[in-house]
């Protein structure tokens, strides 16, 4: 096991012990948060997730984003509690809470960043050579946007969980009609407004 640029990973490339890690962090801060806004003011509270909590439970997760559901779980968790917590909102659910509260729930926001990072690569603006990661489909097909990835067959489900492996499905899914690839903000702007329900284990 080592750890690097605060990531914890085992020799089997297993992220599980880094997930539990800044999961258990996640929840000390976030019981912190309650104890000390002692107001109730949901505004500062949901301001105080975002600007203490919620950074450790998303830093450089296109490195480590999980793929087995107690890990997914375990994370959301993290969000689900603290609203819960809101006086307010303990009768709501899950789900009620996040649309209430205006938030997306972690693992939308893992998916968004997969795609935002796979924009970075593809159009060079990360120092990053696109080719150690993706392959560039060169078809004539005019069905989808012509920046689709070709897909390779994976064996193992550490593979497959791979950044330039997870997110091909979604990226080459992206609706040309609905997708902005101009500029990176008006690619962000298309895909916080897409459903990407289909792609994610809990909605």
């Amino acid at each position: 096991m080592c750890r690097d640029l605060g990531i914890t990973v085992r020799n089997d490339l297993d992220f599980s012990d880094h997930i539990s890690d800044i999961v258990v962090r996640a929840h000390r801060r976030s019981n912190l948060i309650h104890r000390c806004f002692v107001s109730g003011n949901v505004t500062l509270l949901i301001r105080a997730f975002l600007t203490y909590v919620r950074p450790l439970v998303e830093y450089n997760s296109v490195v480590w984003s999980p793929y087995r559901k107690g890990d997914i779980l375990a994370i959301e968790n993290v969000q689900r509690r603290f609203t819960k917590r809101i006086p307010g909102f303990s009768e709501c659910s899950y789900s009620e809470r996040l649309s209430l509260l205006k938030l997306p729930s972690l693992e939308l926001r893992r998916l968004r960043f997969d795609l935002i990072y796979c924009y970075r690569i593809i159009f060079g603006l990360v120092n990053i050579n696109c080719d150690n990661f993706f392959e560039i489909r060169s078809c004539t097909v005019t069905r989808g946007h012509p920046y689709k990835i070709f897909k390779h067959h994976c064996t193992s489900s550490t593979r497959s969980s791979f950044f330039s492996e997870r997110v091909v499905d979604i990226w080459s899914g992206l609706s040309s009609h609905h997708t902005d690839f101009s500029s990176l903000l008006r690619f962000k702007r298309c895909i916080n407004s897409m459903d990407f329900s289909d792609y994610l284990q809990f909605v």
